[in-house]
């Protein structure tokens, strides 16, 4: 009898369970790696009359399934990330700035990189609260697919599975594959292969479309079990090697551009190819109408432009690129979309999402991803846990919704850009320089200038002392961690 009644509980608790997941819609996170606001065909930059503007990067590159989702909902002008890919991805997982989580900086997979300043090499840990993890409580199948890079070896964050994921394809401690190509194994015998894919070894599989076939494959089983699916689709490409996709080459081979621009050319259009199919699956499951994708980068553009200046980038009219603390390095593309666009659906109707919209002044941040996502979930967080963004859900539906306005990013690292911290609010972007004394202050009125030709520092003091204050303020509720010199920590004055 006792035995019957603990059959009937675990049936009840199933089916239980079954039908709040049924009522859940999907969501795709589709994050590139290293893509630049420039690196695609869709603009992101407005014109003089507020309305997206081609530069001579939108014309070389060539993504239709950008467009395409783009036309189904909205993006922003102005969207920030980190300027390097760690503590972007740590933020996604947690929402929290990195200045709080402390991986301030890219996560070497074998060892911690020099330099006096204390932070968190070790990456995301199993008892951190995590996006994953917190869609797992409520019936979500995670799924993860491409690049990890939450923590080095030997160190719980190397595995997506510790960290809340039902599946972890292709995903452990590194920052880029040792290689593109099946016909390579993705790089066999380098510490830097990708892992899991030993199917597609030696074939001609381009590494963004066999982690393409195994994401396809994943949520199909997901569908076919009736569980909502959470697919954090984290695509290796555009991050170098810069090995050239044959399926695109011919594209580009009379562009006359460099060889390497021409290769990061076919990563830019195969990643796209990705975003297509993978939209193209979930209608062929019926599953479009109920996922939500958002898309984004993790950090600054960084294709091959030849020079070594940090000035001048690939990602024009932009200054700067990965890596360097002005708007290339930080500034990303960003969309969101419902899969297949029916007003009249149950989610759509819950969560409209305006169609063809681009954000004129409003900017978001790699922050509010967390608190979107679990919004769209019906998911509350734990209680009295830090959460630095705010949902987006608003901004969707309303486009003049309550959304934060600023943004800080801290970097006491040796980098492109070495030891500077960047806070941006509303118009105004403050940039403190640790170790350089001759530029301490970088002040810029984005608004008005858009790429940083002109340090506004000397000619408005007062309002760099409030900016100044107010990164620091930020920097405290953050407890963030400082270089230190000499056995003492370097902090932003006055």
């Amino acid at each position: 009898m006792k035995k019957k009644n603990l059959i009937l509980a675990m049936g009840a608790s199933i089916l239980s369970t079954s039908c709040v997941a049924a009522k859940r819609p999907n969501v795709m996170v589709f994050l590139v790696d290293d893509m630049g606001l420039m690196d695609t065909s869709l603009p992101f930059l407005p014109g003089e009359d507020g309305k997206p503007k081609k530069f001579p990067l939108n014309n070389y590159y060539k993504t239709p399934a950008m467009e395409r989702l783009a036309n189904q909902g909205v993006r922003f002008g102005r969207f920030y990330a980190n300027s390097v890919c760690s503590p972007t991805r740590a933020t996604i997982m947690t929402g929290q700035s990195s200045a709080r989580h402390h991986t301030t900086q890219w996560i070497d997979p074998v060892k911690k990189q020099k330099g006096p300043t204390e932070w968190n090499w070790a990456g995301l840990k199993k008892t951190d609260v995590t996006l994953p993890q917190q869609l797992t409580k409520v019936g979500y199948h995670t799924i993860h697919c491409g690049k990890a890079h939450f923590g080095p070896n030997k160190h719980e964050g190397s595995n997506p599975l510790n960290i809340g994921f039902d599946v972890n394809i292709g995903g452990k401690s590194i920052g880029r594959p040792a290689s593109y190509y099946g016909e390579k194994s993705y790089g066999k015998g380098d510490m830097r292969q990708v892992p899991g894919l030993e199917k597609y070894h030696g074939t001609s599989t381009f590494l963004t479309e066999a982690l393409t076939l195994e994401a396809k494959d994943a949520v199909s089983k997901a569908v076919e079990k009736e569980q909502p699916f959470y697919l954090y689709m984290s695509h290796y490409a555009l991050h170098s090697p810069f090995d050239s996709d044959p399926r695109f080459a011919a594209n580009y081979k009379s562009s006359g551009k460099s060889k390497p621009m021409q290769a990061y050319a076919t990563l830019v259009e195969g990643m796209d190819k990705s975003l297509n199919d993978l939209m193209d699956h979930f209608e062929k499951l019926g599953v479009a109408e109920d996922t939500l994708i958002i898309f984004l980068g993790d950090n600054g553009g960084d294709a091959p432009s030849g020079g070594k200046s940090t000035d001048v980038s690939a990602s024009a009219p932009i200054k700067g690129k990965k890596g360097t603390r002005y708007e290339g390095g930080m500034r990303v593309p960003f969309i969101a979309a419902w899969a297949k666009v029916n007003p009249k659906a149950k989610f759509q109707k819950m969560f409209p999402v305006k169609q063809g919209y681009i954000s004129p002044e409003k900017f978001g941040s790699t922050e509010d991803i967390f608190p979107t996502v679990l919004n769209v979930a019906g998911v509350k967080p734990p209680k009295d846990y830090k959460i630095d963004g705010t949902s987006l859900l608003d901004f969707f539906r309303k486009h003049d919704g309550k959304k934060r306005q600023n943004f800080l990013m801290h970097f006491p690292h040796d980098h492109r850009s070495s030891h500077f911290t960047t806070y941006v609010e509303g118009d105004w972007k403050i940039i403190y320089n640790y170790k350089d004394k001759k530029r301490r202050y970088e002040l810029y009125n984005l608004k008005n200038d858009p790429y940083e030709s002109k340090d506004l520092a000397k000619e408005k003091p007062e309002m760099a002392q409030t900016m100044i204050k107010k990164m620091i303020s930020a920097l405290n509720a953050n407890d963030a961690q400082y270089y230190k010199e000499k056995g003492k920590e370097l902090r932003p004055q006055l």
